[in-house]
């Protein structure tokens, strides 16, 4: 028979997102749980990765149906956005987990929700460490299988999931790869991206979930799009905007 790459994409997609729900259920619920705190305490949602990572962190910054006070924190040179092969070496450099922030003054009742993968980098491991030496939760999104197999790049000898708060297991693979093809050393079909939102937009429903539980009305975007049809959407994003322009430096 032949083999059918595109369903057997989706099967292993499926079945990651699946096992997410079922295992990670209660540290996604303690996860929501500090970010309705700190929602509820007029505090900022960080978000960080570095390389591919960031991309996760990003997905959920200044858009339609997402909290408001998500903070996505962008630096250039270890997003991968421009001169991509250079973020591959910075992203193990210590010192520049402590100067993001520093320059962010992140700071309770903030939050930082940290994504790697791989668990083992440098500088996200340095960026969980600061801020909980500040007393800032952390939660970390990884790979705890990858994690453990890989050896620590930062020289503490810790994993990112060693500074978090909540740590939430993204159920990927050693290799990032769902798939493997006879003649190919390297597995094909990344996961972690499509993993890692899955489990940032769960944890913006269930914040906003508990937040409207407890009688707090959370600040949320409408998608823009929608501004098209209907004035008042524009002008209620922008009213958001101006809310938080002097707390968050990406917006």
């Amino acid at each position: 028979m032949e083999r059918d790459p595109l369903n057997d994409y989706l099967n292993v997609v499926s079945n990651i997102l699946t096992q997410i729900s079922s295992t990670q259920r209660e540290n996604l619920l303690k996860a929501s749980d500090i970010l309705a705190t700190c929602t509820r305490n007029d505090g900022i949602i960080h978000t960080f990765g570095v390389g591919h990572s960031h991309l996760v962190a990003e997905d959920v910054f200044w858009r339609g149906a997402t909290l408001a006070n998500i903070h996505a924190i962008l630096e250039p040179s270890l997003t991968g956005h421009q001169e991509i092969t250079k973020s591959e070496y910075l992203e193990k450099v210590e010192g520049i987990g402590r100067i993001i922030v520093d320059y962010h003054r992140i700071a309770p009742p903030d939050v930082l929700v940290v994504i790697s993968n791989s668990g083992n980098n440098a500088v996200p491991i340095e960026i969980a460490k600061a801020c909980q030496e500040r007393d800032v939760n952390v939660i970390a999104i990884t790979s705890t299988q990858y994690s453990d197999y890989l050896r620590s790049l930062h020289s503490s000898g810790k994993k990112l999931k060693d500074y978090a708060t909540v740590t939430i297991d993204n159920c990927c693979p050693i290799g990032d790869a769902a798939l493997t093809f006879e003649g190919l050393p390297m597995g094909v079909g990344a996961l972690s991206t499509i993993a890692g939102s899955f489990i940032m937009h769960s944890l913006v429903v269930q914040t906003v979930k508990n937040l409207l539980d407890g009688g707090f009305t959370p600040d949320v975007y409408f998608n823009g799009s929608l501004m098209a049809n209907k004035q008042e959407v524009d002008e209620y994003n922008q009213s958001v905007i101006e809310k938080y322009l002097t707390k968050i430096r990406n917006l």
